[in-house]
């Protein structure tokens, strides 16, 4: 795998991930290129179902640096590639309240395509995140006892 890895961060902390997929991307010839130039963001992005086709919304790619006139625009609507099995799946698990999903990784897989990891979510409550945080402190004390 290449070493182009753009993660968000956030949604670990935001969102408790009940089921993850890796799916391909539709992109433009510039966008390929901002993004093993490492010029992408997928903080603010979010994934829908649009006429039975997965999309990613608010993904931002930076446009590239010599692309001319015929360079992307940043935010603009992309669609994901998943196999149908997948993809009714998450329309039936979509139909609960409250699960989203929510892209956590983009990447090149080893053959240079751009892949991205998606999950299938629920929002946590303010009590989880600050019992996560309270594990994650609680892991990094016991580590550093560890090592000395």
């Amino acid at each position: 795998m290449s070493d182009i890895v753009i993660k968000n961060k956030k949604a670990s902390h935001e969102y408790e991930f009940l089921e993850k997929f890796t799916t391909g991307i539709v992109l433009k010839g510039t966008e390929i290129k901002s993004i093993r130039q490492g010029k992408a963001s997928i903080m603010e992005a979010y994934c829908a179902i649009l006429d039975g086709e997965l999309y990613v919304y608010n993904m931002h790619i930076t446009e590239y640096d010599k692309g001319g006139f015929v360079n992307h625009e940043p935010t603009r609507v992309r669609k994901l590639l998943v196999n149908k099995g997948e993809l009714s799946r998450l329309e039936k698990k979509l139909k609960d309240q409250g699960l989203t999903i929510v892209p956590t990784r983009l990447f090149i897989s080893e053959s240079g395509y751009a892949k991205m990891n998606i999950a299938l979510s629920r929002g946590k409550k303010l009590f989880d995140k600050r019992e996560a945080l309270k594990k994650s402190d609680s892991k990094r004390d016991i580590d550093r006892a560890m090592t000395r």
